[in-house]
């Protein structure tokens, strides 16, 4: 062996022992969406001890609740707009330092009004709504296409972790330090997440200081070029079936996943008398299975993908896997008898539906890679539409017949007309 071969050598196993950058950032992305999420959910259980105070019944809980959906529809396209155009990152900053704002004031909001707590709330989802829309842009030039199905499925699954965070921490808190606790611990934590993120990331791996030349090599050669847009085919995108099968695939997710978000602690509160100081383990254990299933459902994806399965089966599949097993424990949750029963049928719904991470919310980067930003943001704002009407509709549905099971029903129907779209219209194959 020559001096030469020796040196390249030595150089590969130096290659190896350096920690990808493109790691650091889907790792810091996965963990800005578990903040947004503890950001987002610590109402659920804040709002119980908040509405006992202020004398808010169902209805003003619900519309407590949804307030968030206000802001958070608005600047979805635009969030994504920016993002493939200037770039993610700023983007991304932007909306974490607004978001982190909105929760450190949202106590002193319900001290003023119950209009000044909506619109605080509201403030936080306008934060929050540039979120995915950035990430997505983000993982589309960050990501490889061999690891882009686990990619997603990490940064995605900080929707389970943050959920989880927030419900086993936000009870200790509230019975420790008081409910406006909660608001100042997440938003702080948001702007120390800000901090590291300035200093770690870019909008693409070529401007970050921390990608190696052969790190950036390989980002080259196994992804399809997205490079920032400079202008976008808005006709050609609102005309594609591919798009509306994965609009509609997130608006049927999100009608369950929010209304399970935010309604499952007042639930088992006030179906079961679980008490405050058990509501966070009752709680948790759904979205702890999903976090499982959803990084899980990244692996079968990818390893599928590299048996010669087409990605519009990969997709397909998955998606089916999804709804289906979301929808089932809805049509029995209304007959658990116990909080342990109804905690085992939620976690069942809410771990099969986390199926769909490797589903619908990989396609955007499937499809068009160099527009994930807009395909995201496209989507997630039809995707709030549950939110708003959702969440609120379930206050009503509870204060006019005093039970659930309404709810559940209707997140088992709207499922399945999900799984019927999706698999007449999807694709996996690249439009754009």
């Amino acid at each position: 062996m020559d001096m030469n071969q020796s040196a390249e050598i030595q150089a590969e196993i130096a290659q190896l022992r350096i920690w990808p950058r493109r790691y650091t950032v889907v790792a810091l992305l996965a963990l800005a969406t578990a903040i947004c999420y503890v950001d987002r959910v610590n109402i659920s259980i804040a709002i119980i001890p908040l509405a006992r105070d202020r004398g808010y019944n169902a209805a003003a809980t619900g519309l407590v609740l949804s307030s968030f959906f206000w802001g958070y529809i608005g600047p979805q396209m635009l969030g994504g707009w920016l993002a493939d155009r200037f770039g993610g990152k700023r983007v991304l900053s932007v909306g974490v330092l607004l978001w982190s704002v909105g929760t450190l004031l949202t106590p002193a909001a319900a001290d003023i009004s119950f209009g000044a707590l909506l619109l605080m709330r509201a403030v936080l989802g306008l934060g929050e709504s540039v979120h995915f829309p950035a990430v997505h842009s983000l993982a589309a030039r960050w990501t490889v296409e061999s690891e882009r199905s686990r990619a997603i499925s990490l940064y995605v699954s900080g929707v389970s972790f943050g959920t989880a965070v927030a419900l086993i921490a936000s009870p200790v808190i509230v019975l420790s330090m008081g409910w406006p606790a909660v608001f100042y611990i997440s938003g702080i934590l948001g702007v120390i997440w800000l901090l590291v993120w300035l200093v770690k990331a870019a909008d693409v791996p070529a401007q970050c200081a921390g990608v190696t030349a052969h790190e950036l090599a390989l980002i080259r050669a196994d992804q399809a070029q997205a490079p920032l847009a400079e202008s976008i085919p808005w006709a050609a995108i609102l005309r594609e079936k591919n798009v509306w099968a994965i609009v509609i695939a997130h608006v049927c997710n999100n009608f369950g996943l929010y209304i399970i978000l935010l309604w499952l602690p007042s639930y088992l509160h006030k179906t079961f008398s679980v008490p405050m100081e058990r509501l966070g383990s009752y709680s948790i254990v759904p979205w702890i299975a999903a976090f499982g299933v959803g990084n899980f459902s990244g692996w079968i994806a990818d390893g599928l993908r590299r048996q010669g399965m087409s990605l519009t089966a990969v997709r397909k599949l998955m998606q089916t896997l999804a709804f289906t097993l979301g929808a089932v424990p809805m049509l029995l949750l209304p007959l658990a008898n116990s909080a342990l029963v109804a905690t085992a049928l939620v976690t069942a719904a809410t771990g099969g539906a986390a199926f769909g991470i490797a589903g619908f919310a990989a396609n955007h980067l499937d499809i068009a890679p160099r527009y994930a930003g807009i395909l995201m943001g496209l989507s997630n704002t039809f995707a709030q539409l549950p939110g708003i009407i959702g969440i609120a509709l379930t206050g009503f549905i509870v204060n006019l017949t005093h039970s659930f099971a309404g709810a559940f029903y209707l997140i088992a129907l709207i499922y399945m007309a999900g799984m019927v779209c999706y698999l007449t219209m999807g694709s996996g194959e690249r439009r754009f």
